[in-house]
């Protein structure tokens, strides 16, 4: 059995989302960041990231891991692309080729957009654009994102999708490390096939399936 630790509100919403599409049971338990937890190593803790039963799972104390019968992994868009490819199907890399492109633009992802984005979710969290200082510091992140931003723009224009011409496991990785932009439209007004991408993305019926169950958490 597939065993899926960290909740919903978090990086393992990926993950969630291909499962739902896959149709792969799973067991969830529902570890929760440290960083949400007045004090995440005191008796009556929720179980989070800091809790020592989750560090022995990941001792780099992130959300999400997993451990798929004795196989422990962790590094979300790894796990993706494992999933997938165990389970195969058409959100899986069809040859060498495609895993390559794949592979290129869900480590893109990673170490070069997903950093910026993920600075505007969490200052969403902290209510840190709230004020014409934090206006000014969200415009600038913008303004870095361009050029990542341009460079999928480009290559979304000539190809539609990631990899493959089809939504594959690389679209998902991709959709959920923009999504953290998405409430800030004029963030994303420069690049209308990112923004057409990614609603065809999220208008798949898994999505939706997740983000309920995310909104209910």
């Amino acid at each position: 059995m597939l065993t899926v630790y960290g909740v919903y509100k978090s990086r393992a919403s990926r993950l969630y989302w291909l499962l739902e599409e896959l149709g792969v049971p799973f067991e969830k338990v529902p570890v929760i960041q440290a960083r949400k937890v007045p004090d995440p190593l005191s008796a009556d803790a929720p179980l989070n990231t800091r809790s020592p039963s989750f560090l022995a799972v990941n001792p780099m104390a992130q959300i999400p891991s997993i451990d798929d019968d004795g196989l422990v992994l962790s590094e979300s868009l790894a796990i993706l692309l494992y999933l997938a490819r165990k389970h195969g199907g058409p959100l899986a890399p069809a040859d060498l080729s495609e895993e390559g492109r794949m592979l290129h633009w869900l480590f893109w992802g990673g170490t070069t957009l997903e950093p910026l984005t993920v600075q505007v979710t969490q200052g969403d969290e902290r209510g840190a654009w709230e004020s014409e200082e934090g206006q000014e510091k969200l415009a600038a992140l913008g303004k870095t994102m361009k050029t990542p931003l341009a460079v999928f723009e480009a290559h979304l224009a000539a190809h539609g999708h990631v990899a493959g011409g089809r939504f594959t496991v690389a679209d998902l990785g991709l959709a959920e490390i923009v999504r953290y932009v998405q409430g800030h439209p004029r963030l994303l007004a420069d690049f209308p096939r990112v923004r057409d991408w990614l609603d065809r993305c999220q208008s798949r019926p898994a999505f939706k399936a997740m983000w309920e169950k995310r909104n209910a958490e």
